[in-house]
């Protein structure tokens, strides 16, 4: 049976399956974040990403723009895609031999329609417009390359001259036409009338690129796919100009789930991708950003924790899951957690507490979140081994000793000796500072112990005192087989505390490990 009837609805109404090409501009709108500046490795890194998520277009980048900019342009093309490459270009000759030397697949011209943007940018008439629209298209078509056209600031355009900039660009041979929201003034029901009246009017393809500064980036680049486009341009985590372009993940798997459109994403990649390029430009992904954020398959409130745990569409879209993104599902402890959460979370540790004992660690955990605290797992199994009498429990895990090097000058190395389940073990490891150096010698030392990857996947840390001397505290979470496990270290010195968190998740983990092998 299916409860999903608005999906159904939604995707009737907008002519369902389709093909929708993703035309991805991470590389050059989402470089022209204020502040970002991605080195040539990260280009070709994130480039090759792309390539395995399945866009259909990769914009490169603006080759004119710098030697070094060319450089990497050309070395995208050159490395084997399956995507199709572009490169961006104002209407100027120089600019168009710049991608067509880099070999891109498809040239992008664009050049400003609005008056306002004509009046005072580029001090060009109308008829101007249409003349150097017509010479520079004909341009790229004779040196053999796909044209894509775009009327930049589209949506401030008057309309009739809109379609007459575009009438002289499709007669002049261009392969697809580009509908930018340059300013980001639209709204999904004007998108959607502009997009039926150019989709009228001419019968080459239609794009559209949708900028973000009401937040309507999103809805606007679907309005247009409803209209008629049969692509859309996206970034990666929404980056670009201002406040951002349409984010990739949120439009594929709208139109995927909701409007049941196709397209080429393996979205299982889109989680992965969008934690790559928020490594690489150093803007944090919010918690509650959705189809990748931390918290967006997260449930703390007991009503929702209990539906999602007997079934997760009870509270989660269910026409979309975290599996189908890459991510996962979390229960999450805090002042809203109910007695099914708590008590799942004790089972997986082993952890069998009489219905009196589980009210009592139910009303510890409340407590703790209402006083501000993140409630990290180890602080409910902490609870659970008072208020149970099992704290006679070996750890695993031991740290004995640890020494770290670090300076201007210095390698950070990281010198540890760790007791596992009885077994001592000396290890030395580099790191990119201190804490991951520490980080990745235990990850090694504890291996063969969890067979596979143990992954640090999140890391806080605030002081609790004031001072040079001030007590820091550390939460960690960290990933081994799907199962994410947090847990707090508090010291004065930050790589000590980061590493007790570290192996107080370790522990937890083991536990676990140890309590499914005994149930199975």
């Amino acid at each position: 049976m299916s409860f999903n009837t608005y999906a159904q609805t939604a995707s009737d109404a907008a002519g369902g399956n389709r093909y929708i090409e993703i035309f991805d501009t991470t590389l050059r709108d989402g470089e022209q974040t204020p502040g970002i500046s991605f080195t040539n490795e990260q280009k070709m890194r994130i480039a090759l990403q792309l390539d395995r998520l399945g866009v259909d277009v990769i914009e490169a980048g603006f080759p004119v723009s710098a030697p070094e900019e060319k450089d990497i342009v050309r070395n995208i093309c050159k490395s084997g895609l399956n995507a199709k490459v572009c490169g961006l270009a104002r209407v100027l000759t120089d600019d168009i031999d710049a991608c067509i030397e880099c070999g891109v697949d498809i040239v992008h011209i664009f050049v400003s329609t609005s008056e306002i943007q004509r009046k005072y940018t580029t001090k060009m008439s109308d008829e101007q417009v249409k003349d150097v629209t017509y010479e520079m298209v004909r341009y790229v078509k004779e040196h053999g390359c796909q044209c894509m056209f775009s009327a930049m600031d589209a949506t401030r355009t008057e309309l009739e001259f809109l379609i007459d900039v575009f009438r002289v660009a499709e007669e002049a041979g261009a392969d697809i036409l580009n509908i930018p929201d340059t300013v980001g003034i639209s709204e999904p029901f004007s998108m959607f009338k502009l997009v039926s009246a150019v989709h009228d009017s001419v019968k080459v393809p239609l794009s559209v690129h949708c900028h973000n500064d009401f937040g309507l980036a999103v809805a606007n680049s679907l309005a247009a796919v409803k209209a008629g486009v049969s692509q859309v341009q996206v970034t990666v985590n929404g980056i670009g100009e201002r406040a951002g372009n349409a984010d990739l993940s949120e439009t594929v798997m709208s139109l995927i789930s909701i409007y049941r459109f196709r397209t080429g994403i393996k979205t299982e990649l889109l989680f992965e991708t969008a934690k790559l390029v928020e490594r690489f430009t150093g803007i944090h992904i919010p918690a509650n950003k959705p189809i990748v954020g931390e918290n967006a398959f997260s449930h703390e409130s007991g009503i929702h924790a209990h539906g999602v745990l007997e079934r997760s569409d009870t509270f989660e879209p269910g026409i979309m899951t975290p599996e189908m993104v890459g991510h996962r599902r979390r229960i999450v402890l805090g002042k809203h957690t109910g007695r099914h959460s708590i008590e799942q979370k004790l089972t997986e540790f082993g952890i069998h507490p009489t219905k009196e004992q589980l009210e009592e660690i139910l009303s510890r955990v409340k407590k703790l979140g209402a006083s501000g605290k993140l409630v990290t797992d180890d602080d409910l199994f902490s609870i659970a081994e008072i208020l149970t009498e099992i704290s006679g429990r070996e750890q695993a895990v031991k740290l004995k000793e640890l020494a770290v090097m670090t300076g201007n000058n210095t390698l950070p190395t990281a010198s540890l000796r760790v007791e596992v389940r009885g077994k001592d073990k000396k290890l030395s490891r580099i790191g990119v500072g201190p804490v991951d150096a520490a980080i990745k010698a235990i990850q090694d030392a504890i291996s063969d112990e969890l067979g596979g990857d143990v992954r640090l996947k999140d890391f806080r840390i605030e002081a609790i005192t004031g001072g040079s001397d001030a007590l820091a505290e550390v939460i960690v979470g960290v990933e081994h087989a799907g199962k994410i496990v947090t847990a707090r270290g508090v010291r004065e010195d930050i790589v000590l505390a980061s590493v007790e968190a570290f192996i107080n998740a370790v522990n937890r983990l083991l536990l676990m490990q140890h309590s499914a092998e005994r149930r199975s």
